[in-house]
């Protein structure tokens, strides 16, 4: 399948047409809506203009697209593999715990073979290695033959692909947002923008996260074109990128040896940038810098001077104070007001120092005057950070939590003294003033009530594409009256067995109750069963019935017991479905499906969401995006349950910037004329024509520069 036309469908649910209007008709129509009805099967539809568009084509040529789309829809919502069960008959028949290993005694005490296993293993008994446990006891087609097919109802999830414009035009529009993005992407749509930056001769005038320059450059260096960079760690992350390392240069890179005119163009681009004020930079990754010395030969080129510099730094043949150790310095010291001077010249540095200079600063109003001449000069991503910060010291939390890029997460106490709210609102009004001035006029302003609590994508790092997926901190409903969490792995070399899990919790985030391969049911809650090995792949699933539920607070969890990280794994990804009560169908139905990403990172448990009830009995999810480091091996759902409560308290407590924040600026500012701007969660059909839709998938374009 073409890769761009791939990208295109699942990153923005637009389906690119290069054939021409005029092209011969056929029996289109027909194929269009079988199309329609295979889509609907998965939980996908035409638009009525793609619907249209598509009738006029010969039918072979609908055909022949419908298959590409369809398989990447598929794999989109996790039907491009067979979701099997380890109780066939699951939800329903799943015996209890003790009778479930009872029955694998009998049978293995039975059986010759599996009586002299017994014997083999001494007096300590393995029930993990009884014969039988772990491994599928039936066949993909027993599992159909037990299941009726699923009760279309309207509750089912229905999304609709768009007409898109020829591909040529989508793809350099999909390279555009994302290389302009203002907030850091994903690893994975890193990879987007390499692939998309391979394909597009023209670019976007800007290009503000230094990741995404990096990419970008790569494209630039191989054509020999003039590199953007404006600091010396541009081009080391460049270097890194294009020896296939990290360009966020949180990993060392190792790098290739480049050729002549690739360390001519990077020594040239390093010269223009390494003033004496940047060298300072030089001694955050010094080590990098020497390996890339290393190959790059400065000593080869005498024409490049400062670019000599740079190295000398990273040996400590030259000295190069950064503004970071220059200001701690002052801090340490207790001159604040030279601390300030100093970060006078970087506004987002001072901007992030703020609670730091708040809580030391013997003048608060040098301070906020400080600050009233930074905010113009940072970016938009700066001060909706600050902002959400400075929102949240308004009222003490009980503790911190911290996520690194990757996602791995933990808490701490929050010892710092508290700042007054007489200092911290008139900074608060001096954000929400410069970041409505930079809102873009929108005209007339839609907005769909289930988007206002979806957090700002301040950053996308932690966050896995996939269906359905929202930046962390988000609240979104939760509609159905069964919730169904799974997980699907396929091992690469090694026998991996992954658990899923779920914790329930009171309120007050106490009396913890589980589900799991230790516990397959209670009232509410149901496990489908243990698979210890995926050389095929394996799923698990667990039902919760959120009519019966006696715990407000549930969080599913995927726990690395044996194997493969998630990131070593051949595949690896979570999801939930909703139905009501009496729906049935198999234990995995696309149409019901209402989100599924990847599963990645060094962290051997996943905390993708929680789901909280309300006071009015409705449920909600709290998008986390977290991953606990837990042990080499045997992580089950009881060892980790007090970290994992903490984790999700300190994020579902914490008052993440919503779009809401963003709509009600945008409607105090107003904006009459120009076309209509839509926000919600799914663009609806019947949108007027030139409409500008904001969806999930392209949230970060409302961030302002």
């Amino acid at each position: 399948m073409d890769t761009l036309e791939t990208l295109v469908v699942a990153k923005r649910l637009r389906v690119p047409l290069d054939v021409p209007d005029d092209a011969t008709p056929g029996w289109g129509e027909v194929a269009a809506r079988q199309l329609d009805a295979a889509l609907l099967s998965v939980g996908f539809t035409c638009s009525p203009a793609l619907l249209a568009r598509l009738s006029r084509l010969p039918g072979e040529t609908v055909i022949d697209l419908g298959t590409r789309v369809l398989a990447t829809v598929r794999r989109l919502v996790g039907d491009h593999v067979r979701h099997n069960s380890y109780f066939v008959d699951f939800p329903a028949n799943v015996p209890a715990t003790l009778d479930f290993w009872a029955g694998l005694l009998r049978e293995a005490m039975l059986d010759p073979v599996g009586a002299e296993r017994l014997q083999a293993t001494g007096p300590a008994l393995n029930l993990l290695s009884l014969p039988g446990y772990g491994e599928y006891r039936h066949t993909y087609a027993d599992l159909l033959a037990a299941h009726a097919e699923l009760i279309p109802l309207a509750g089912d999830r229905v999304t609709v692909l768009e007409l898109g414009g020829d591909l040529e035009s989508e793809v350099r529009e999909l390279y555009f947002s994302l290389a302009g993005s203002e907030a850091p992407l994903a690893a994975e749509d890193l990879a987007v923008l390499r692939t998309l930056a391979a394909s597009c001769a023209a670019e976007p005038e800007r290009i503000p996260v230094r990741e995404n320059r990096a990419v970008v450059n790569e494209v630039r260096l191989a054509a020999g074109r003039p590199l953007l960079v404006d600091t010396v760690t541009d081009v080391l992350r460049l270097a890194a990128g294009c020896s296939g390392g990290d360009v966020t240069l949180a990993a060392p890179a190792r790098f290739r040896s480049f050729r002549r005119a690739e360390r001519r163009a990077l020594l040239q681009a390093l010269d223009a940038v390494a003033t004496p004020a940047r060298l300072g930079d030089v001694n955050r990754h010094r080590e990098q810098w020497k390996r890339l010395g290393e190959r790059l030969h400065p000593h080869e080129h005498p024409r490049f001077p400062r670019a000599a510099h740079v190295f000398e730094v990273a040996r400590g043949a030259r000295r190069a104070p950064g503004l970071d150790g220059r200001v701690e310095e002052a801090l340490a010291a207790g001159r604040t007001a030279d601390a300030v001077e100093l970060l006078g010249n970087a506004p987002g540095a001072l901007l992030r120092r703020l609670d730091h200079l708040l809580r030391t600063g013997p003048s608060v109003p040098a301070v906020l005057d400080a600050v009233a001449r930074a905010v113009p000069g940072a970016s938009g991503r700066v001060l909706l950070s600050l902002r959400e910060h400075l929102q949240n010291r308004l009222t003490p939390a009980a503790g911190r939590v911290f996520a690194n890029r990757h996602g791995r997460a933990w808490t701490s106490p929050d010892t710092r003294p508290p700042i007054a709210r007489e200092a911290l609102e008139p900074v608060i009004g001096v954000l929400d003033e410069e970041i409505a001035r930079r809102l873009p006029g929108l005209g007339e302003l839609v907005v769909d009530p289930d988007a206002l609590d979806v957090a700002l994508p301040l950053s996308g790092k932690a966050v896995a594409p996939g269906l359905g997926v929202l930046p962390r901190g988000s609240w979104s409903p939760v509609n159905g009256e069964l919730l169904r969490f799974f997980v699907h792995w396929r091992q690469t070399a090694q026998r991996t067995d992954y658990d899923l899990s779920a914790l329930m919790l009171d309120a007050s985030y106490g009396s913890p109750r589980h589900i799991s391969w230790t516990s397959h049911t209670n009232r509410f809650a149901t496990y489908s069963g243990d698979i210890t090995s995926a050389p095929e792949g394996a799923t698990e699933f667990i039902d919760v019935d959120l009519t019966a539920a006696t715990r407000p607070i549930v969080i599913p969890q995927v726990h690395i017991y044996a194997g493969e990280r998630f990131d070593e794994a051949a595949e690896a990804f979570f999801g939930f479905m909703t139905r009501d009560a009496g729906q049935r169908g198999m234990p995995f139905e696309p149409r019901t499906v209402r989100m599924k990403s990847d599963l990645r990172g060094s962290g051997r448990i996943a905390l993708p969401m929680a789901f909280l009830r309300g006071d009015d009995g409705t449920w909600r999810a709290k998008w986390l995006h977290l991953y606990l480091k837990g042990h080499p091996n045997f992580n089950q759902v009881e060892g980790d349950r007090i970290t994992a409560s903490l984790l999700v308290r300190s994020i579902v407590e914490r008052d993440y910037l919503p779009v809401r924040y963003l709509t009600d600026l945008l409607r105090a500012k107003g904006s009459p004329g120009g076309p209509t701007t839509y926000i919600g969660l799914r663009a609806p059909a019947d949108l007027p024509a030139g409409t500008r839709v904001y969806t999930p998938g392209t949230l970060h374009e409302l961030i302002p520069a």
